[in-house]
């Protein structure tokens, strides 16, 4: 097995790379940058963070996210508006459809499955 706790201790403080403006923006453009921890075939996880604003979200995988950092109100689609913060979890499932409107720098741990 492999060790993971450098990882788990870098969540909050790790470099991460410039992964250019946010795609999903639906307002002024929004910068995001992260760190793939690990990757195979579509499976991913790692780290990301993304400046303040709207976007729009159609996913094409499941994802859980664990919040390290920053805020943000989750609207699905047809649903109610929920509000996200540090030490929050949540699952999105594939064909999830809504709104992140970030309000404060969000940097959370990712894992698409």
């Amino acid at each position: 097995m492999t060790d993971v706790t450098p990882y788990l201790a870098s969540a909050v403080s790790a470099e991460l790379e410039d992964w250019g403006p946010l795609a999903e923006a639906t307002g002024e453009k929004m910068q995001t940058s992260g760190l793939t921890l690990w990757q195979e075939g579509e499976q991913e996880s790692g780290v990301w963070e993304c400046t303040p604003g709207p976007s729009f979200w159609k996913l094409e995988t499941n994802e859980f996210v664990y919040i390290v950092a920053g805020r943000m109100t989750v609207s699905p689609e047809g649903g109610e508006p929920i509000e996200f913060t540090a030490g929050n979890t949540a699952v999105f499932p594939k064909g999830w459809v809504g709104t992140w409107q970030i309000h404060e720098t969000i940097r959370k741990v990712y894992v698409i499955f």
